[in-house]
Order: structure tokens, then sequence, then C-alpha cells
């Protein structure tokens, strides 16, 4: 289950002058039944009641749903446009303000899917009734950001303290596959973060984890030139990826084409030309 027990308001202070139109958004999706998911700083304030300042409203959705929200938008009076079609989409309003639509994580590997919303959680932000985001898929998404300008791993320690009793650690341990290895590394560093907390973390999980490592010290290094720092970083692995010869783990491991990697890339602050 994922965290019963959330705190069904987020507080004043946490919005801005954009609230009216963050409100407004969620009233017209809300009021025309189309699903989704509120996360990003405001799903985290309603699990771990931490504040912090927010440029964005993030709201999960499912693809397909994308062209019937762009169409309800525009029917407000706002601008809709398909930002990243690997991943994001966003919904402009006036001054500035905007709403992320979000169907992927940004390096392709976890799509917004029907789990998602099967595991939401009830909330209310700006007096709306929503869902929130599910903690587990959200912990997963924000593992995998580690920009040098950005790094999630506070946002995921303070998740994993304030909802480790409530988590489904089975379907968070499922939702990393393959990718197990960036779970193991949070999860050590949330018992270096909370010494007093670490027991929080069922030990079969940890048990099981550790042994997959030892298993793989103990066989030979796969022969393989991967680079999966891709999946971390959209920048910081480019010269492993450009100049080193090493195969992007985007291209193999998700749903991101070589175009949208290009685009992507481009779109690094200072890469295009």
């Amino acid at each position: 289950m994922s965290a019963p027990n959330a705190p069904s308001a987020i507080p004043s202070e946490a919005f801005d002058a954009n609230a009216p139109f963050y409100r407004h958004v969620l009233q017209a999706l809300a009021g025309a039944g189309v699903p989704f998911l509120v996360g990003g700083a405001f799903g985290s304030a309603a699990f771990t009641g931490i504040d912090r300042p927010t440029k964005d409203l993030d709201l999960f959705i499912r693809r397909e749903d994308y062209e019937r929200i762009a169409a309800l938008m525009r029917a407000h009076g706002y601008r809709a446009e398909m930002t990243f079609p690997h991943w994001l989409a966003k919904v402009y309003g006036d001054d500035g303000a905007f709403v992320d639509l979000i169907f992927n994580s940004g390096n392709g590997i976890l799509p917004v899917d029907d789990e998602w919303f099967a595991h939401g959680s009830d909330a209310v932000v700006l007096d709306v009734p929503v869902k929130a985001a599910p903690v587990e898929e959200s912990l997963c998404s924000k593992a995998f950001i580690m920009e040098r300008e950005r790094f999630d791993g506070a946002d995921v320690a303070h998740l994993l303290r304030a909802c480790a009793e409530s988590l489904d650690w089975q379907r968070l341990a499922r939702r990393f596959g393959p990718h197990w290895r960036v779970l193991l590394a949070h999860l050590v560093l949330f018992g270096f973060i909370y010494p007093a907390d670490r027991d929080r973390v069922p030990r079969w999980l940890m048990d099981d984890l550790m042994a997959r490592l030892h298993h793989e010290l103990a066989a030979p290094a796969p022969d393989t030139n991967l680079c999966g720092g891709t999946l971390l970083s959209r920048e910081q692995y480019l010269h492993d990826v450009e100049r080193e010869g090493l195969q992007d783990a985007r291209a193999v491991c998700g749903t991101m084409t070589e175009r949208d990697i290009d685009d992507w890339t481009q779109a690094i602050p200072g890469r295009a030309e």
C-alpha cells in the first residue's frame, strides 16, 4: 500500500503567485474526468510535509491521454505543447506559468502505466481533491536524477523515512528491475543519512540486493561497452558515449530513440549550436 496515512493537504506556504493557474488546471482535468496524478514538489510535500518553492506543477499522465488533455487546455485558453515526445509535455498559462505533463522518466525507462494509477493516494492540492503519484514510482523516478546541477537523493531519503512502513517494497524493487544497483546505492546512503532509521528498510531486501552484488563480484565482468551513466545524467557522461565510444544505455534500456536522445541532448543549456 502506498502511504495510506498521507496528509490530505499541503500547507499554503508551498504555493506561490501561480496558484490560481495551477488550481484551474486541476479543476479542469478533474471536472473532465481525465486521470492524472500530482507529483513533484507538491506530491512530495503531501507525503513528507516538507514544503519548498517550486517553479511549476508536475502532473503524471498516460501518454495516450495527452491529445485529450491538450484539447481541454486549449478550450480553457491555455497553450499546450509536446516538449519532448519521449517523456514530457507542457501547458502554459499567463506570465510564464506552466504545468509539466509527464508520461515517462527523462531517461525513458519508467513509463507511466496503469499501475501508477492503481496505487495513487488521495490528497488535496489547492483545495482540489486529487490523487498523488505513488511513493514507490516517485522514488524510482527520482532515484535516477543525478545531474550536476540537480540531485534528487535527498527527496529519495525523505520519502523513505516518511513512508518506510507503508511502502510496497517488493513493487519498489521490481520497478528498478535490472537497475537494482541504483536502488541499493540509495538504501546504503539512507542508512548513512539516518543511522537510527536504517532498520526500517526490510532486512530481506538488503540481503537480496547484497546477494546480487556478491554474485556479480564473483563473476567475470561482462563483455560490454555499455555506459549506464546516461540513465543518471543526460550531460555528465556524454564524453563517454561521444568520445570514448561507449554505448548509450538509454538506447537499449528504455523507450528512447536515437532522435529522442539527440533532441534531449541538444536541449542541455549551452549545448545547442
